[in-house]
């Protein structure tokens, strides 16, 4: 599912990603964990197409990264790919049922698909309540839930989460960590985690611990 191949990364003078080699299979859920510094987000922007190798190559499926640039690359992305990160970056004046279908109106699904599937995903995640609330009214749990709900709509291959409990009490970030697992069940979607949080990384399929920009157990 992502494969990485001698993945190196320095900006400027500082080598952060220097040398991984890395191997994600379909509907895994795979934590990766590691001090401050270590390189984990850089890994996981790389790989979910955020950023780009010095050296190295990565694949999602078929895919080789490389190969595409500018639109192709940016509808790899929005069909491919969910990203759930630690600030849900959900837009403030749209409300959860719009944040949700905004993924798939840059897909030009059409807007009757769009909210249909919308509304599924969010009634799945317990918000079917909470359509037409805008992100203020919002607990961080619902907020959050929304983004996953944002990151799965255009049934992406992968989800890339960084620091996804980052922001969250120790309930909601249990109750998130449990509905990663509960996706993966639901939609067979494969997981890639960055977190500091050890019950996720114990809980995960697989943990991949970086150490100076370099895998050293996983």
């Amino acid at each position: 599912m992502v494969f990485a191949e001698n993945i190196q990364k320095a900006y400027g003078d500082v080598a952060v990603l220097k040398g991984i080699d890395l191997l994600i299979q379909k509907s895994e859920v795979v934590s990766i964990v590691g001090a401050s510094g270590a390189g984990k987000s850089t890994l996981l922007h790389i790989l979910g197409t955020l950023d780009k190798v010095d050296t190295g190559r990565v694949r999602i499926g078929d895919t080789d990264i490389h190969t595409l640039t500018g639109n192709k690359l940016a509808e790899f992305r929005n069909q491919k790919i969910g990203f759930v990160f630690q600030f849900h970056n959900l837009l403030p004046e749209f409300t959860v049922l719009e944040n949700v279908c905004l993924p798939a109106y840059l897909a030009r699904k059409s807007k009757i698909d769009a909210q249909k599937k919308a509304t599924e995903l969010l009634e799945f995640l317990g918000l079917k309540d909470r359509l037409t609330h805008l992100p203020a009214q919002l607990s961080g749990g619902e907020q959050q839930r929304t983004a996953v709900a944002r990151a799965l709509i255009n049934k992406p291959e992968v989800i890339f989460a960084d620091e996804p409990s980052g922001n969250l009490d120790t309930h909601n970030a249990q109750e998130l960590h449990q509905l990663f697992f509960s996706l993966r069940k639901e939609f067979g979607q494969t997981f890639v985690i960055v977190t500091h949080n050890p019950l996720l990384a114990d809980m995960s399929d697989r943990k991949i611990v970086l150490e100076k920009g370099k895998i050293i157990s996983e």
